[in-house]
């Protein structure tokens, strides 16, 4: 029979706590001495107590699950099949394949691979029936799952203009694809983009949910799983939050238009704060991303390589970045847990403090006209822009660290001759529908500096 320890010990209420707290302070404020304001306005206290909690939230992960993801860009057929083949042999679960061209012949590819029990993902940058309906073809020659990740307001947000000519035409492709695809999912949302251009995580969570209701709002007939994709920074807890509070908001939604259906959350790291100088100090980044993303309750996680902003796909890199999925699932265990944040009331409070004011931005969206038509008029834009610029000021005013970048940059790395890709924004004009939202790393310009004086 277990023995109960704690029955040895008096119980300390939270009041005993913070007048003992009240008393080593010596006379400093409390308030001003140890409760933190985060960039989205939410109180961190220096310590949580069950008397704060009148029922504890259960989100219902499962860390235990998270597939490991491999990224593969499609260009070469028989490289695609090697490098695929290659990494399921090295520990990866799952593979992502981002198709550039609808002349891809993706079913070679397809078929040279063991797809039995393998979950698949395409981020294709076109919409086009066809082309799944050759996925739905090989799909149902293998027990697996397909998950088509099409996403037209994911593009008109990125690009600046739909897949095709307006927003009807997508809709009624994008329904046709649904109404032809019954096992696999169609319909996905691109929330990492939010987060790799600066918007805040009240903002990453509330327009991933209206991006979200944009489609139950559109597409009667949608039944089918979400795909949410997500990028994780660096602020551990808050990062845990963000995803738990996902989770319960789109539940929340989905429920209004009688779709049962969890949502299916991919999680990358951030591209915002990685850096091209020190670059070694990516993987820790990395590893703390990834750790928050399984106890988050991600589905699926592909890392991303230390070397990626800089270098072209590599075998290194790529194996670096899955070896840290694998020794996160394999030797660190989060492959024995369930529900590892359930309890804390820490990890609780931020969820649900993240959650209810996601949720008022989110009402104040859909009172003015909703998601496609903010994004469309610029709001969301100039919103996602108000808040990069506030985290761009911390940064440049080395508030806001990056290792080796603005404290304790090691003035003799030297990356004028290792750059294989351009690591900086792209300027691309053209005439676009809308002013598109650009991915922008916080070391962008200081590094830029750095290369011109090298």
């Amino acid at each position: 029979m277990a023995t109960n320890y704690f029955e040895d010990f008096d119980a300390v209420s939270s009041k005993q706590w913070k007048q003992k707290i009240q008393f080593e302070l010596k006379g400093g404020d409390y308030n001003d001495t140890l409760i933190w304001n985060s960039p989205e306005d939410i109180k961190v206290k220096p310590f949580y107590h069950k008397d704060d909690f009148s029922k504890i939230g259960v989100v219902g992960t499962k860390a235990s699950a998270f597939k490991i993801v491999q990224n593969i860009f499609v260009f070469d057929i028989e490289k695609s099949i090697e490098r695929a083949l290659d990494t399921l042999i090295r520990g990866a679960e799952s593979l992502r394949f981002t198709i550039d061209k609808e002349t891809t012949a993706i079913e070679t590819v397809l078929n040279k691979l063991p797809l039995n029990d393998i979950t698949v993902y395409f981020d294709m940058h076109f919409l086009s029936i066809d082309f799944v309906m050759r996925l739905e073809a090989v799909a149902s020659k293998f027990n697996t799952q397909f998950h088509y990740n099409l996403d037209p307001i994911g593009q008109l947000a990125k690009d600046g203009n739909w897949y095709k000519t307006n927003d009807k035409t997508n809709f009624d492709t994008l329904n046709t694809i649904v109404s032809a695809v019954s096992k696999n999912t169609v319909v996905s949302i691109d929330a990492a983009l939010y987060q790799n251009a600066g918007a805040n995580m009240v903002q990453q969570i509330a327009y991933a949910v209206a991006h979200a209701n944009e489609y139950f709002n559109r597409m009667p007939i949608l039944s089918q799983q979400l795909i949410i994709n997500v990028a994780v920074g660096t602020n551990y807890f808050f990062e845990i939050a963000k995803l738990r509070a996902i989770r319960l908001l789109y539940k929340a939604v989905a429920k209004e238009y009688n779709h049962n259906l969890d949502c299916h959350i991919f999680a990358v790291p951030t591209k915002r704060n990685k850096t091209l100088y020190d670059y070694n100090v990516n993987m820790l980044r990395t590893t703390t991303e990834c750790m928050s993303a399984i106890i988050g309750g991600a589905d699926a996680i592909a890392n991303l390589p230390y070397d990626s902003l800089y270098h072209k796909d590599n075998e290194f890199g790529d194996r670096i970045a899955r070896n840290q999925l694998l020794i996160l699932k394999k030797e660190s265990y989060f492959d024995k847990v369930d529900n590892p944040a359930d309890g804390s009331y820490y990890i609780d409070t931020l969820t649900n403090q993240l959650a209810e004011k996601a949720l008022l931005l989110f009402k104040n969206i859909e009172e003015n006209g909703g998601f496609l038509k903010q994004l469309n008029e610029g709001i969301i834009k100039r919103k996602i822009q108000e808040s990069a610029d506030k985290e761009q000021e911390l940064f440049d005013s080395g508030k806001e660290v990056l290792l080796g970048t603005n404290k304790y940059p090691n003035k003799m790395d030297r990356m004028k001759d290792d750059l294989e890709l351009f690591p900086f924004v792209k300027v691309n004009p053209r005439k676009t529908l809308i002013t598109p939202i650009i991915e922008k790393r916080l070391a962008e310009k200081a590094e830029q500096e750095r290369l011109a004086t090298e």
